[in-house]
């Protein structure tokens, strides 16, 4: 067996029932403390989601189609967001970066993604991270439209690195130790199709490394991991805000380092 760390939740606090009782659960335990309370991913959802729907309804409203119809406007994004919107819209998925084609890339999904990014940040070699959603079937998705579960897609993690630095097998290692590949369709105290875990392969190489890491996981356990394993799809970036959101403050406004060799506990 080996350690995980458990990702870092998207589970909103301030909004949990004030009734509990002894039922509930979490990764590798059976607590049994919240069958009053909302399951989490409506907590999560509760928390950001009503918000997101007004304000995507009023961008909606206010604007001419598009992405800004979607309720994202991809230009406010900082690199590589535009850039990743843009071969969104297209259709396409990228190998290398277009702006930079010597960092190659690199899509993961790890349950909420805000713990993952930041685990991402802190390897040397990672040049840049953006945070968004993939695998599901609609364009121009937003927060609210995949934490409903309507969209098919998955909180995932695309990663711009430097392969002479950082390899791709090492990358594995950093989402491996931060899942839980048994979990079904949740992560921590975050449930719901949009935090499946998953690795998602942009090249033949890709491909082949991770099938044989896959394989080196499934003997650590001994039912199927749940952990998908697919080529990548286009990547749609999230709304600015959840980019790099631990880096800038959290939920609890207090930053969490991001500076390359960070060891602390993301939280």
């Amino acid at each position: 067996s080996r350690h995980i760390t458990t990702a870092s939740s998207c589970f909103v606090p301030s909004l949990q029932l004030s009734f509990h009782s002894q039922a509930g659960r979490g990764i590798g335990s059976i607590s049994r403390r919240t069958s009053f309370a909302m399951p989490s991913s409506r907590r999560h959802r509760s928390a950001v989601g009503l918000n997101m729907i007004f304000g995507d309804l009023f961008r909606g409203l206010m604007s001419d189609g598009g992405a800004f119809a979607a309720g994202i406007d991809y230009s406010e994004l900082d690199h590589p967001g535009p850039e990743l919107a843009s071969a969104a819209e297209n259709k396409k998925v990228m190998v290398k970066s277009e702006r930079d084609p010597q960092l190659e890339l690199a899509t993961f999904a790890g349950g909420c993604f805000w713990g993952m990014e930041l685990a991402f940040q802190r390897v040397p070699g990672v040049v840049h991270t953006a945070v968004g959603y993939t695998q599901g079937r609609e364009d121009f998705p937003t927060y609210s439209q995949v934490g409903a579960g309507a969209t098919g897609h998955t909180e995932a993690i695309i990663v711009y690195f430097d392969s002479s630095e950082v390899t791709y097998d090492q990358l594995l290692d950093v989402f491996f130790g931060r899942v839980d590949p048994m979990t079904v369709n949740g992560q921590g105290n975050d449930y719901g199709k949009q935090y499946r875990t998953g690795v998602y392969f942009h090249t033949a190489e890709q491909e082949a490394i991770a099938r044989d890491r896959f394989k080196e996981e499934q003997l650590l356990y001994s039912k199927p991991i749940a952990t998908e394993l697919r080529a990548a799809v286009p990547f749609w970036p999230a709304e600015k805000y959840h980019q790099q959101y631990l880096e800038k403050g959290g939920r609890n406004g207090v930053p969490q380092r991001a500076e390359k060799g960070a060891t602390e506990t993301i939280r």
